[in-house]
């Protein structure tokens, strides 16, 4: 069988995704800048809370070969969802749980060398919950769509001592086709909060 995504790059076409109608899927643009913020090394070891479709976690995956990526998600039908996108992609090294955070972030293994935190409706207690986990030069990576997330998770970090802190919102457009013309549709902008743990 021939891979669906033969290279090394991330950014993956969204469309080899499977996808649930109703549920949003981070965009192909937005992945990479996230993968660049979260500085994956073959072995990482990755966390993934909220992982909603999964593919991120794919992402991570094939760039982490002999690393692991814990996709956390509440929604049985969209956890089911990010299995079907790691059989697509033939990925052993993805496992999927089913949890509410903060609270099921004791019982993961093994211990993360980097974070992300892609949604919640407790993000500021989340991002609290899994800097524990962290050790030392530790990665954590936080997105939003909302001002008061923002606000939030930025005093969160300023109460963690979190290092090397980077905010970026991104304005990206992408060429699409309407009728007989082309033109320019806004991809939504996030916010993408990311820092280390230096002790």
């Amino acid at each position: 069988m021939t891979a669906l995504w033969p290279y090394s790059t991330p950014g993956i076409p969204d469309h080899l995704f499977e996808q649930l109608p109703g549920i949003p899927i981070s965009k192909r643009e937005v992945r990479l800048l996230i993968v660049g913020a979260l500085r994956l090394t073959p072995t990482a070891q990755l966390w993934d809370v909220g992982a909603g479709t999964g593919t991120l976690a794919v992402e991570a995956a094939l760039l982490c070969p002999q690393g692991k990526v814990v996709a956390v998600e509440r929604d049985a039908d969209v956890a089911n969802l990010i299995r079907q996108n790691c059989d697509r992609f033939g990925l052993t090294n993805v496992e999927v749980i089913e949890g509410v955070a903060p609270d099921c972030l004791a019982g993961l293994s093994p211990q993360p060398d980097c974070v992300i935190v892609e949604g919640g409706k407790s993000m500021k207690d989340i991002v609290k919950a899994a800097w524990d986990f962290l050790p030392h030069q530790g990665r954590i990576v936080v997105t939003t769509d909302t001002l008061e997330t923002l606000y939030s998770i930025s005093e969160t970090f300023v109460e963690l001592c979190v290092r090397q802190v980077e905010i970026v919102q991104p304005t990206i457009n992408r060429l699409e086709t309407r009728g007989n013309q082309q033109v320019f549709r806004a991809i939504n902008p996030i916010f993408i909060l990311s820092g280390e743990k230096l002790d």
